[in-house]
C-alpha cells in the first residue's frame, strides 16, 4: 500500500530494522511532548496527552499498523478517530478542528515513521560488515521539502561526508526536527569536493533550543544509537537535570513502564554489596519523591532541587557493615532490596533537628526507616558517567521505635499522595 506523498523520496516501503526498532519500544504514557526527552524516545513509545494504558496501546497499535504495513497517512486518521471515540480521549492537542485533528495526526503519524525509518537505517549503517566496506555517512538533504532549512541544505549542499564515528553523528544524525525529511548514506571515503569537516560552530549550542544550531528543540540525537540502552538509564538521566516539581509529576507517569528496572538495578546493586562487602562508586534509583512531598517540602523552606533519591554503595557498605547489627537494628538485606517498594507507601517525615527526609515503613516486625540527605552535592555514576550532581541520597537506614517518630517532637509528617 503506498506512503502519503509527504513521505516519498524519505521513507520507503517498511523494513525489518525499522519494524524490530519500533517493536522494542515501551509503552509509556506522559503528558507533554518533552516528559521523555531525545534519545529516550528509542525505548518508549509516547504520544502526548495519552495517560491510560488501554488508549496508549491502541494508538501503538495503529502506528505499527502504518510502519509495518506502510499504510497512508489517511488510513491512519480514521484509526485515530476510531480510537479516540472508542477510548472517549479528550481534552487533547489539536481537538476541536478539522485543522487541529489534522496537524495533530500529521505529526504522530509522520514522526513515528521517520524517527523509525532513521533508527532502522542505523541499524544498517552500523553494521560491522558494512562499516568495513564503508565507514564514511555522507548527509544527504532532501529536495522535497518546501521551505528547506538553512543549515540543513548547506550540510547537502556541500556534501558533508565524516567518518561514521564523527561527534557531529551523534547529535546531527537526521531527522534533525519537525517534518525533516533528511538522510545519510554509506560511502567508502569522500569524493573528490566533498566537505570533510563540519562547519565552524557546528556543535555551539542555541540558548533557545538547548540543541546545535539548525536541530530542533528535542532532535539532538541519533535515532536508533540507543535502542539497546535501558530505558531507565535514559529516565535517570532526565530526572537529573529537572526541577524537582517537573521531575515528581514526570516520574508518575514513567513509573510503570521503569519499574521492573529500577527494582532489579537496586536489588543487583545490594547483591554485589553484600556479596563483596566492597563498594565501586556505583549508585542506584530508589524513588522519586512524591508530588505532594517535594510541595509540602518547598512550603517548609526546604525545597528540592530534584526529585530523585539515589542509594550509593558506599553508604550501603557502611549501612551493612554497621554496629548496629549487633543489637538487631540494621535493615536486613532483603529489605534493601525491596527498598523501592516499601517505599511507595512508606511515611515520609521531615526530621527538624537534623535536618532530613526521613521515610518510615513496615519492615516486618518492626518499624523501618531510612534518612535521605536533601540537596546534596556529590558524585554519582550514571550510565558510564561519573559526575558532580546535586541531589538526594540515601546516608542511613534502621530499625527504629516507631514512638519515636510519631511522638511530634522531632519528626514532622509529610503529606505523600501521588
Amino acid at each position: 500500500m503506498p506512503r502519503s506523498s509527504a513521505l516519498e523520496g524519505v521513507i520507503h516501503l517498511p523494513f525489518a530494522e525499522q519494524i524490530a526498532f519500533f517493536r522494542r519500544k515501551l509503552n509509556v504514557p506522559t503528558e507533554r511532548w518533552d516528559d521523555l526527552w531525545q534519545a529516550a524516545h528509542d525505548r518508549a513509545f509516547v504520544v502526548a496527552g495519552a495517560a491510560k494504558a488501554d488508549l496508549l496501546e491502541d494508538l501503538r497499535g495503529a502506528v505499527d499498523k502504518a510502519v509495518s504495513q506502510g499504510t497512508t497517512l489517511a488510513e491512519f486518521r480514521r484509526d485515530f478517530r476510531a480510537i479516540v471515540q472508542r477510548q472517549g480521549w479528550t481534552g487533547w492537542t489539536g481537538e476541536g478542528s478539522a485543522r487541529g485533528e489534522a496537524w495533530r495526526t500529521r505529526t504522530i503519524y509522520e514522526t513515528n515513521l521517520r524517527t523509525s525509518y532513521a533508527a532502522g537505517r542505523y541499524a544498517q549503517l552500523t553494521d560491522p560488515e558494512l562499516l568495513a566496506r564503508r565507514p564514511y555517512w555522507r548527509y544527504v538533504h532532501s529536495d522535497t521539502v518546501l521551505r528547506p532549512r538553512p543549515l540543513h541544505k548547506r550540510w547537502g549542499d556541500m556534501r558533508l561526508t565524516l567518518r561514521h564515528d564523527h561527534p557531529f553523528w551523534a547529535t546531527h544524525f537526521p531527522p534533525n526536527g519537525w517534518g525533516c525529511r533528511c538522510r545519510v548514506v554509506a560511502v567508502r571515503a569522500p569524493a573528490e569536493g566533498d566537505a570533510t569537516e563540519p562547519p565552524a560552530g557546528w556543535d555551539a549550542i542555541s540558548e533557545a533550543t538547548g540543541a546545535p544550531a539548525g536541530i530542533d528543540r528535542g532532535w539532538g540525537y541519533a535515532p536508533g544509537a540507543n535502542a539497546a540502552t535501558p530505558l531507565l538509564d535514559l529516565v535517570e538521566q532526565k530526572l537529573l537535570n529537572l526541577d524537582a516539581p517537573i521531575g515528581a509529576q514526570m516520574w508518575q507517569h514513567l513509573r510503570p513502564a521503569v519499574q521492573v528496572e529500577q527494582r532489579l538495578a537496586l536489588a543487583d546493586l545490594v547483591d554485589r554489596v553484600a556479596g563483596s562487602l566492597r563498594a565501586g562508586g556505583r549508585a542506584a534509583l530508589v524513588t522519586v519523591v512524591a508530588p505532594a512531598t517535594v510541595a509540602a517540602l518547598a512550603r517548609l523552606g526546604h525545597g528540592l532541587e530534584t526529585a530523585e533519591v539515589w542509594l550509593r554503595d558506599e553508604e550501603l557498605l557502611h549501612a551493612l557493615r554497621d554496629t548496629k547489627a549487633a543489637r538487631a537494628a540494621a535493615l536486613p538485606v532483603q529489605t534493601w532490596r525491596d527498598l523501592p517498594r516499601l517505599l511507595e507507601t512508606a511515611t515520609p517525615y521531615w526530621d527538624t533537628a537534623d535536618p532530613a527526609l526521613v521515610y518510615a515503613f513496615d519492615a516486618g516486625g518492626g518499624q523501618g526507616k531510612v534518612l535521605v540527605r536533601v540537596n546534596y552535592r556529590d558524585k554519582l555514576r550514571v550510565g558510564d558517567k561519573r559526575t558532580r550532581v546535586t541531589s538526594n541520597f540515601v546516608r542511613t537506614g534502621g530499625i527504629v521505635d516507631a514512638a519515636n517518630l510519631q511522638d511530634g517532637s522531632q519528626y514532622l509528617k509529610l503529606p505523600k499522595g501521588e
